[in-house]
């Protein structure tokens, strides 16, 4: 017995390292693909073209974005090793992960990706407005908050304990709600891209989108932004229900919004890169 453990665990830790190296890598190539082509355009190839877009009129500082970064990709490190506890608990079969679409059909896969997005969205409006209570904010909160003017490499920039709870989400929602493979994989598709805009740091979204009747619920690039700016409003992630059900919406979003929407697009390039370096544009 003593001998086939021996010869069993090297075997099992050693699967498991090769599996949570396959984990990490995905889940920083999927992270450098949209972090880093939103940042490669906005802040590098588009940088003095958008900045009209520019919600704040200003560019961080490259320290601060190595902070953004070295946090998310320690993020991905925890990911990557909660989600290989996921693989071994649904091997073991105690999640309701299934893998037949003809178990549930394509009427239910499609139901249960919109259901997933708005139990995150509700997730995350209470689990982030508990992080801002004072006794957990500096502890835990604090780190992402150190990002006062985003880029898209802060869209995972969190302690480690805040990074456990963003992943919660996951086995709550897979211990508890049958779910296809793709189903899981559509909505990480989904957060990462929406938590990536929402760190943006430009305005993409066109003049009276906060204001429309149906559009008007989504959030926008300028709502999170502002929360990064004013700490203590616009808590939600995706959709902007329960900042307007709790009254939690900042009193001047779509006033902000509708200023940076207005915004001309000037005829000439009037700011040269040195102001963007070293003046005015410089957080």
């Amino acid at each position: 017995m003593t001998q086939l453990l021996q010869e069993y665990l090297p075997n099992l830790e050693s699967s498991l390292t090769l599996h949570w190296l396959i984990a990490f890598l995905a889940l920083s190539i999927r992270y450098l693909l949209f972090a880093g082509m939103a940042y490669g355009i906005f802040y590098g190839w588009k940088r003095r073209d958008w900045l009209y877009k520019k919600i704040q009129q200003k560019y961080p500082e490259q320290k601060r974005i190595t902070y953004e970064m070295r946090y998310s990709f320690s993020s991905l490190a925890i990911f990557a090793t909660l989600a290989i506890g996921i693989k071994l608990a649904t091997e073991a079969g105690y999640t309701q992960v299934y893998k037949d679409f003809g178990a549930y059909g394509w009427g239910y896969f499609i139901f249960s990706v919109v259901v997933f997005i708005f139990i995150h969205d509700t997730y995350f409006y209470w689990t982030h407005r508990a992080m801002h209570h004072p006794k957990l904010f500096r502890h835990v909160h604090k780190v992402h908050h150190m990002s006062h003017n985003p880029t898209p490499w802060a869209a995972f920039s969190f302690h480690p304990l805040e990074a456990l709870v963003e992943f919660g989400i996951i086995p709550i929602v897979v211990f508890m709600t049958p779910l296809h493979p793709i189903a899981i994989f559509i909505f990480a598709l989904y957060m990462v891209v929406l938590n990536v805009l929402g760190h943006l740091g430009f305005e993409i979204f066109p003049r009276g989108f906060t204001q429309h009747k149906l559009l008007g619920w989504h959030n926008t690039s300028t709502h999170h932004n502002m929360h990064h700016k004013h700490v203590n409003c616009n808590y939600s992630l995706y959709f902007n229900i329960w900042d307007r059900l709790m009254r939690t919406n900042h009193a001047k979003y779509h006033q902000v919004f509708d200023e940076v929407t207005h915004r001309p697009k000037p005829i000439e390039k009037a700011v040269d890169e040195e102001q963007m370096v070293d003046g005015l544009l410089v957080d």
